[in-house]
């Protein structure tokens, strides 16, 4: 082991998981943890089979968007949505607010459906994700992240999923505390019994019931509802991993590589708030404001706590916020506006980035000062 190396495995990590990881009254951690944000040059060893399963997928699912557009019948593209936002769903509010971060509780009704719907993404069980990026947050681009941004664009989209772990990344998932994961026994029934369960909610109730409800063909049924679905979900969630670590603004810290990310939000049902989620993890919004149409996944944690299916919903004060953002934001936050819900700059500086420097962060700057002073 370098080094570097023997330094990170004895270090306290480079993010926060949980509210009582923060050691400063801004939320973050107050020790330096630049010089471990860094790559050690390492042999990948393949993983073949992974790289021939997602060959086959993509391929698929390039021929399922032209059947999408032009043979599979209406219910068939309405369906193949829906269980788009079902699997996202489980991910965004389920396997990662719920069970990754702890940001609220929720009783065994909403646990067992976000078991379901995560069942159809095909991206291993609640337990496996949670614990993978509970490792991302705490060694957050360092060669300990499982999808470590810090080696570049292909190997945090797409390039981890296709190389065998680092060993830093294998010691660093056994070093946490999963306690409160082993203790649900909801989510390790469906760890245990997951390669059991997903063909059947992934991949033939998928295509089944679009065969048997409406008459779909059954190359339709493969590739749309089925390749096509899971090829989209798989990349929009990398994007969270890549794009969102590499484009956008740091809000919030400019420190940290996470960025603020209007059209992963759309796409990721909320998830794209990304730099202000790496400074408060333990927000149950996962942004600055709750739900709306850039944020559906708090939109349905709050619908759900008024049902009393979800409690303990745990959120950041303005006035946390505030010194976080005067401390280390980059100096953009006055776009996203203190519980401003109006995205319109956002949307500038999503599609028109040079009118967005030139105009918007002059106005911005202004507006900022006079929030803030």
């Amino acid at each position: 082991m370098s080094p570097r190396e023997n330094a990170l495995s004895n270090s306290s990590g480079t993010g926060v998981l949980f509210e009582s990881d923060a050691d400063t009254v801004d939320g973050t951690l107050s020790a330096d943890i630049s010089q471990l944000k860094k790559v050690e040059e390492r042999k990948f060893k393949l993983v073949w089979r992974n790289i021939i399963v997602l060959s086959l997928t993509h391929v698929l699912a390039v021929y399922g968007v032209y059947l999408f557009f032009f043979h599979a019948k209406w219910p068939t593209r309405f369906f193949t949505i829906i269980l788009y936002w079902m699997a996202m769903l489980a991910i965004t509010a389920g396997a990662h607010r719920l069970w990754a971060h702890r940001s609220y509780k929720a009783k065994w009704p909403l646990r067992a459906l976000f078991i379901i719907f995560h069942l159809t993404s095909f991206q291993l069980s609640c337990f496996h994700w949670a614990r993978d990026h509970r490792v991302h947050h705490k060694f957050s681009d360092t060669d300990a992240d499982p999808h470590n941004s810090s080696r570049g664009f292909f190997f945090s989209h797409m390039g981890w999923l296709l190389t065998e772990k680092s060993p830093l990344v294998v010691a660093k998932g056994k070093s946490l505390d999963l306690s409160d994961l082993y203790a649900d026994r909801m989510l390790m029934f469906e760890h245990k019994h997951y390669f059991k369960l997903v063909p059947i909610f992934a991949f033939v109730l998928p295509a089944i019931i679009p065969m048997y409800m409406w008459n779909e063909s059954f190359i339709n049924t493969v590739c749309v509802p089925v390749m096509l679905r899971l090829v989209v979900l798989l990349n929009a969630q990398s994007c969270i991993n890549s794009v969102a670590h590499m484009f956008g603004w740091r809000s919030y810290d400019k420190n940290i590589n996470p960025t603020q990310n209007f059209g992963l939000s759309i796409l990721c049902l909320g998830e794209g708030w990304h730099n202000y989620h790496h400074a408060f993890p333990w927000d149950y919004k996962a942004a600055e404001w709750g739900g709306s149409s850039s944020n559906v996944a708090a939109a349905f944690i709050e619908l759900c706590a008024k049902m009393g299916w979800a409690y303990d919903l745990k959120t950041v004060s303005a006035e946390m916020i505030e010194k976080r953002v005067k401390r280390t934001g980059d100096g953009t936050h006055a776009i996203w506006g203190w519980g401003d819900k109006d995205l319109t700059y956002a949307a500038i500086g999503m599609f028109f980035p040079k009118y967005y420097l030139q105009n918007v962060v002059y106005v911005a700057s202004e507006k900022q000062q006079t929030a803030l002073y």
